[in-house]
């Protein structure tokens, strides 16, 4: 083979990897045979082995969201396809390297390497067990055997990412890090390591030349992996660094004063964005010629989303005791009415008046006073709620119900195809299931009203379980919301002509009850409402 003076290299490392696990062709040839009766059980594990890691944090955090998941699961599909039928040569040890560099990459701990490995391999122990094959356990040896290549590759890939970060800290000069140590033993002997906010230094450049314990937790990242690396480039999101970068750099350069409070925003090392509130505090010092500016940080993020739950009940709250007031003044009257047009109607008939306009009328009379005495129904669910029954439920079984009991189309017939699309193992939770029925039903009516309206759609019921929460989505690709910032959770809000605005403020103020959360997003062609509802943790 003709090639640059690293292939032969590696092919002589994967030629005595595969020595050493004694792979040959027969191996091969056992796994190819394998493959045409594991091929359709891949997809179902890729299903279950995503949804073990979202149990478990420290492999959960490496997700940015849904549409990662579901590309991890395709490519995992095809890495079980790679792995039974090869070709076994330096193109299957480079794209093995590249996956272990993809795990280097986005921090994913060695450990759940080994333990994921142990997954695939039980699965596909279980379809060699139950396949029909003469030789049932030389097909489990040629299995395990192809695992272990694939884990030593990818052990190789952590073990030189480990070499460059070495080789890296030897290439700095040694005087130089010796002051360094000591001045850093100092400042942290100070507690900054203790301190529950982030404290990151910075040089003329704005480089990283001081990032503390809290600074790791929040961002993700390692000391030794930020040390040295551009401030800006590393840490902020791309759509602040033209803003906010702009300033660190000035005030790190000591172009400008530093700002008292700057409101940003951080990219953590999975690339969620979490919400900062940094203060810059420009100190030379002739004692530290490096860091010249501290970059002083608190973590907003969840304090932001308290504070808008917090504001969103109390004017629930507000709302709502108006809401009982008007619905008792209102109720009485329209009893009265009720029973008036009762008795006009049999006054009528005794009388032997059948006038098809006057009994019209009477009829448009009867269905006003019938919609108001439902709004004030609807007032009184929205001010009154009933205490919660909560008892432990099956998420997925109230998921297909919520699924099947849901109109198909809106009230001009326009169709809409709805689509579950459930966790493989169940999640058991303990909340209110009515109540809980009655949101989900509320955001798939409002989702199929949206795609009827255009002429039909799709809309997707879909949950997902969290190490500690568990979510549930509905996503249709229906207009979107005009305004996405609308106050759509506020009584009384309605973008329906003749909604009452009170659907989604009842489902708000249940979900607030669970101790959970609901969010949307829209645009033109999606609108995704998302429930967020907690993990009661035993033992």
């Amino acid at each position: 083979m003709v090639g640059s003076g690293a292939v032969p290299a590696r092919e002589t490392l994967f030629d005595e990897i595969k020595r050493y696990v004694r792979f040959d062709e027969e191996d091969a040839a056992r796994l190819a045979a394998f493959h045409a009766h594991a091929a359709p059980h891949f997809p179902r594990i890729a299903g279950e082995f995503y949804d073990r890691i979202r149990e478990h944090e420290g492999a959960h955090d490496v997700f940015t969201g849904e549409d990662q998941v579901e590309r991890l699961k395709r490519s995992l599909v095809r890495w079980m396809t790679r792995i039974c039928t090869g070709p076994y040569d330096a193109a299957y040890f480079d794209e093995a390297a590249k996956i272990g560099r993809i795990h280097v990459r986005v921090g994913l701990p060695q450990r759940y390497m080994f333990t994921a490995m142990t997954l695939i391999r039980l699965a596909f122990d279980e379809i060699a067990e139950g396949a029909p094959f003469a030789q049932a356990i030389a097909v489990r040896s040629a299995v395990s055997k192809v695992l272990d290549l694939e884990l030593a590759i990818m052990l190789e890939t952590y073990r030189d990412d480990f070499l460059a970060r070495a080789q890296r800290a030897e290439r700095l000069d040694r005087e130089q890090v010796g002051r360094t140590l000591a001045r850093t033993e100092h400042r942290y002997k100070s507690a900054v390591e203790l301190a529950r906010v982030l404290v990151v230094g910075l040089d003329a450049q704005a480089v990283v030349r001081l990032f503390n314990r809290e600074a790791e937790r929040i961002t993700g990242f390692a000391r030794e992996d930020i040390l040295g690396m551009p401030f800006v480039e590393a840490l902020l999101p791309e759509e602040l660094r033209a803003d906010h970068g702009a300033l660190v750099k000035d005030v790190a350069a000591g172009r400008r004063p530093g700002a008292d409070l700057l409101e940003s925003s951080l990219r953590a090392r999975s690339g969620k964005i979490r919400d900062v509130r940094w203060q810059l505090a420009y100190a030379p010092s002739s004692a530290d010629d490096e860091v010249v500016l501290f970059a002083i940080g608190q973590d907003t993020t969840d304090e932001k989303a308290l504070a808008a739950r917090v504001r969103q009940s109390e004017k629930l709250a507000a709302v709502g005791t108006l809401a009982a007031g008007l619905a008792h003044e209102i109720r009485n009257p329209l009893n009265g009415a009720q029973l008036h047009v009762t008795f006009l109607e049999r006054g009528l008939a005794r009388a032997g008046m059948g006038d098809p306009d006057t009994l019209e009328a009477i009829q448009v009379v009867r269905d006003e006073i019938r919609r108001l005495s439902e709004l004030v129904s609807e007032f009184l669910d929205f001010a009154r709620p009933k205490p919660l029954v909560v008892k432990p439920t099956s998420l997925v079984a109230l998921c297909e119900r919520a699924a099947r009991v849901a109109p198909s189309s809106d009230g001009g017939g326009a169709r809409a195809e709805v689509t579950v699309d459930l966790p493989s193992t169940d999640v058991v939770l303990d909340l209110d299931p009515a109540k809980i029925e009655q949101v989900l039903l509320n955001l798939l009516r409002n989702a199929l009203e949206a795609v009827g309206a255009a002429g039909g759609g799709a809309v997707t019921l879909r949950a997902r379980r969290q190490p500690r929460h568990a979510v549930v989505e509905v996503e249709d690709d229906g207009p979107g919301i005009a305004t996405p910032d609308a106050p759509i959770f506020d009584p009384f809000y309605s973008t329906k002509p003749n909604g009452t605005g009170l659907g989604l403020a009842i489902a708000h103020r249940i979900i607030t009850d669970h101790e959970g959360a609901i969010e949307f997003q829209s645009r033109p062609g999606k609108t995704l409402f998302r429930v967020t509802l907690p993990i009661r943790l035993s033992g």
